[in-house]
């Protein structure tokens, strides 16, 4: 038996109530473009449909379309970070869109490694080695010079020339003069074994009482190692001024013999290494002796008779 629908039972049914039950819908969408794997076959996505407006969520869904402008938003920055790479975005084997990584200049690794000395580091260190090691080299060559010391001897004094008589000075006081020439005949050894020697002296002085009646002076000269050399020197005094002297002198000579000192100083300097190490001595010589006017022989010197200091 068939009852007729009433209209509010219509009314109940119609799509459009609230009441009435929300079913699903399905539909069916092709594979994206940018799939590349190949399959053809149709993917089924179940997506809500709503029939009414009272039915949309009050929250934006999200989608195909959601996930790409995320993505886009992601690598945004990467990509203007990166503007100077050519192209946009790709996409990997499964579709899904892939971000430029940046990546950092430079090697880092330097930086916090362990690094070796400069070249320039290397080098200042060599040289100051080299310095060092040389520095000693030369003071232990100048600690071995310090020994040879030269060797002086004074053998002989001849005199050519000795006359005293009255006179003055250059300001007019009478006095005693002396005018006297002589010749001093001396040795000198060189004892280095590894350098020579230049050999100088001072002022070559025959003293008689505090005053030099006679002066010379010995020419610098170069002498090899372990040498010996015979030297010469030429003194001579004209009209000196005796003053007070003058009277003894006269009498010493009556007697035989007026006592006379020479003294002089020997200067030698041996240059070891060049100009940088240099060996300097000196040695004093003081010799006693009787000159008389009518002496023409050279008066030997015995060797009790100087003093080498």
């Amino acid at each position: 038996m068939t009852h007729a629908k009433s209209d509010s039972d219509v009314t109940s049914l119609s799509p459009s109530s609230p009441r009435s039950p929300k079913r699903p819908v399905y539909y069916v969408q092709s594979p994206s473009r940018d799939s590349n794997d190949g399959d053809k076959s149709s993917t089924v996505q179940a997506t809500p449909a709503f029939n009414s407006p009272m039915e949309s969520p009050s929250q934006p869904s999200y989608g195909h379309h959601s996930r790409a402008s995320s993505a886009s938003r992601v690598s945004g920055p990467f990509r203007s970070s990166n503007s100077g790479q050519k192209g946009a975005r790709k996409r990997n084997d499964k579709g899904w869109p892939e971000c430029n990584v940046i990546e950092e200049d430079g090697d880092y690794g330097g930086l916090y490694g362990n690094k070796g000395i400069p070249r320039r580091c290397q080098i200042c260190v060599a040289l100051f080695g080299f310095v060092v090691i040389f520095s000693v080299f030369c003071l232990i060559l100048w600690g071995a010079s310090r020994p040879y010391k030269a060797r002086v001897s004074v053998k002989s004094l001849a005199v050519h020339n000795f006359y005293f008589g009255e006179g003055s000075d250059m300001t007019g006081v009478p006095t005693k003069m002396l005018t006297m020439n002589c010749t001093v005949r001396m040795t000198v050894y060189n004892p280095a074994t590894f350098f020579g020697i230049h050999v100088s002296s001072t002022p070559i002085k025959l003293m008689y009482s505090e005053i030099a009646v006679a002066t010379g002076q010995l020419k610098k000269y170069y002498q090899p190692r372990k040498s010996y050399r015979n030297v010469t020197v030429n003194l001579q005094g004209i009209k000196v001024p005796l003053y007070g002297a003058g009277a003894s002198l006269a009498v010493s000579d009556n007697n035989g013999g007026v006592p006379m000192m020479l003294v002089f100083e020997v200067r030698s300097q041996g240059n070891v290494v060049g100009r940088l190490v240099r060996s300097k001595h000196r040695r004093h010589v003081s010799c006693t002796m009787e000159v008389g006017s009518h002496s023409s022989t050279p008066i030997k010197l015995k060797t009790s008779s100087c003093t080498y200091k």
